[in-house]
């Protein structure tokens, strides 16, 4: 049974509040994050970029479970382009848990550092900024998070083109020239 967004928010404070425990800091990346930058589309869970080295990974998750939650731990093969996955399940919905510690950890480190915007006022949950979550979505690539980059991009039309188009080339992203040609469409 789907408690609401409330009930979830309250959940991935805790989950939150447990990878401090592990000296993890976490940042909110995904549909939620798109939101919080004026493109908001369905979504069923909220999406955490942390980064973690494989022994805290489990750790974490293990802790998550003695919290009560129900957690799948998607551990990386060869071709993963992440570090892994906790799912974490609770009555109000599903909290992702993304790992880029050993894969791609610059930019969750930078969007930690630049994150100000929380998810509500006094909450843990911060927002990955702009520039960050398009990196994010160039990096994991395919049509849905090219045209996620697109609108965000349109329906964020003050943004600081040149800072995203800096910290893209910084992490040595490609693509998003296209992708601000098709948002300026």
């Amino acid at each position: 049974m789907n408690e609401g967004p409330e009930s979830l928010l309250t959940a991935a404070e805790v989950v939150v509040s447990v990878l401090k425990e592990f000296q993890t800091e976490s940042v909110v990346i995904g549909a939620v994050a798109l939101a919080a930058h004026h493109y908001v589309r369905f979504t069923e869970d909220l999406d955490i970029g942390m980064n973690a080295d494989p022994q805290n990974f489990r750790a974490i998750a293990e802790a998550l479970r003695a919290r009560g939650f129900q957690v799948r731990l998607r551990e990386p093969d060869a071709d993963d382009p992440l570090s892994g996955v906790i799912d974490v399940e609770c009555s109000s919905g599903l909290i992702q848990i993304v790992n880029f510690g050993q894969t791609f950890p610059a930019v969750i480190e930078d969007a930690i550092i630049e994150a100000t915007l929380a998810v509500r006022p006094e909450s843990p949950l911060r927002v990955a900024p702009l520039p960050h979550l398009v990196a994010l979505k160039l990096y994991a690539g395919g049509f849905k998070s090219k045209a996620d980059v697109v609108e965000l991009l349109r329906r964020n039309a003050d943004a600081d083109l040149n800072e995203v188009s800096s910290l893209c080339e910084k992490y040595r992203l490609r693509g998003l020239s296209e992708l601000l040609e098709e948002a300026r469409k």
